[in-house]
């Protein structure tokens, strides 16, 4: 692929495209900040047009509790007005809700009247340690006292050190419930464990986070002709039977993460001295194998799963997959000369700004049937702002670390 001589200056570089970033960043603050807060604590979900989609006893996930506090301190780093007030609003309710005082860790659901789903989740408390951390960035005075906690319920209740990852799901009482290995839970821990190492500095959170690239990334999808595996037993033998659950634990492959590994491979190339070059070689292929696997040659966008032939499933095409392919493509552009790369990244943004992007009700929309006509069969309003604000903002800042640490580093620099 090549670009004309006319037309071949990077997009990032260019000021027309960092406004039209910092655009959508602010139109994506303006949707959920103006609604989400549930004075009962917590934020609401949204529907199409921002509005609260239940508004008595709704329930609150704690992946989206710590999803907002992170794009809220982000907006705080930016300085987005009315930020901190969110984060707070988030944090205490993480302190103070989600968090068991009586056998520790966080659990992963609530309502108004106390817990609606009590088991400890991996994935949930991958998303404290991110909010813990990116809260920490922003100055919260709870940040520390969390980050530490989290950091103890992970290192002695869910890392597994035989095999450089994270085990599951336990019940409240920290028993064990079934056998399930997941690679999902474990991505999103290598994007928080990332964050508390730029917070604090301590590498323990770093090799951590090298150990499970290694085992997801550098045995499996390598292994796999750079296919990300997702589901796994207790001895992390690949399960492809696995039938799991359309909403967190789709069947097949999910090209979507394939995409995000993609970029978190080469944010964790940076911040371990670029040392290890089969990172960035790895992320380069999981970005080709989820263009030639993934992206519907007909209408556009990433299916969003596939079966271990590589044949389409799911053929949705949600907001999260182009979302990741953009700060992935941002990320290899920066750092691989291959005019393939840009390509891509104005590929992608040209499907968001012409299907996905909401220039209506504002937010993106969360999904699309195969022929991108809007849908609802697996998500129900805009369910939150994390991977389209990171879209949105990662291209603008360098890609030198998590987008809080680019962004303190940015400003740093500047005063």
């Amino acid at each position: 692929m090549t670009l004309p001589a006319t037309n071949s200056a990077p997009w990032t570089a260019r000021p027309f495209h960092q406004q039209f970033l910092m655009r959508q960043a602010n139109r994506l603050f303006d949707f959920f900040q103006r609604a989400s807060i549930n004075p009962a604590g917590g934020f609401y979900d949204l529907d199409d047009a921002g509005h609260p989609i239940e508004t008595v006893n709704s329930i609150r996930q704690i992946h989206s509790t710590t999803r907002m506090v992170h794009c809220f301190a982000i907006g705080s780093l930016i300085g987005r007005p009315g930020s901190d007030e969110i984060v707070d609003h988030g944090m205490r309710y993480i302190w103070d809700k989600h968090r068991d005082t009586r056998h520790g860790g966080y659990i992963w659901s609530l309502d108004d009247h106390g817990p609606r789903d009590d088991t400890k989740q991996a994935y949930g408390h991958a998303f404290v340690l991110l909010a813990a951390s990116s809260a920490k960035l922003a100055g919260h005075p709870l940040a520390d006292a969390m980050l530490a906690d989290i950091t103890e319920v992970i290192n002695k209740r869910f890392w597994d050190d035989k095999v450089g990852a994270v085990r599951e799901e336990f019940a409240n009482n920290w028993s064990s419930i079934g056998n399930y290995r997941g690679q999902n839970s474990n991505m999103h821990l290598t994007e928080a464990l990332m964050a508390a190492y730029e917070a604090t500095g301590d590498k323990a959170y770093l090799t951590k986070a090298e150990r499970i690239a290694e085992l997801i990334i550098g045995k499996h999808a390598a292994s796999l002709d750079y296919r990300v595996a997702e589901h796994f037993d207790e001895n992390w033998v690949l399960d492809k039977a696995y039938l799991g659950s359309e909403m967190f634990r789709p069947a097949g492959t999910t090209p979507g993460h394939w995409l995000e590994w993609s970029r978190l491979l080469v944010q964790l190339w940076v911040l371990g001295d670029k040392r290890l070059s089969w990172l960035t070689d790895s992320a380069r292929q999981l970005f080709r194998q989820s263009i030639d696997l993934g992206w519907d040659k007909v209408h556009g966008g990433f299916f969003y799963t596939l079966d271990w032939d590589n044949k389409p499933v799911m053929r949705e095409k949600l907001w999260w997959p182009v979302s990741e392919a953009i700060g992935a493509a941002a990320f290899l552009c920066a750092y691989d000369r291959d005019p393939y790369f840009q390509v891509w990244y104005r590929r992608l943004w040209d499907f968001a700004a012409n299907h996905v992007i909401d220039y209506e009700q504002g937010g993106w929309r969360a999904e699309l049937q195969e022929d991108l006509t809007p849908g609802s069969r697996l998500f129900t309003g805009k369910p939150d702002i994390y991977h389209a604000l990171q879209a949105s903002l990662i291209p603008l800042y360098p890609p030198i670390g998590s987008l809080t640490h680019a962004i303190i580093q940015t400003d740093h620099k500047k005063h």
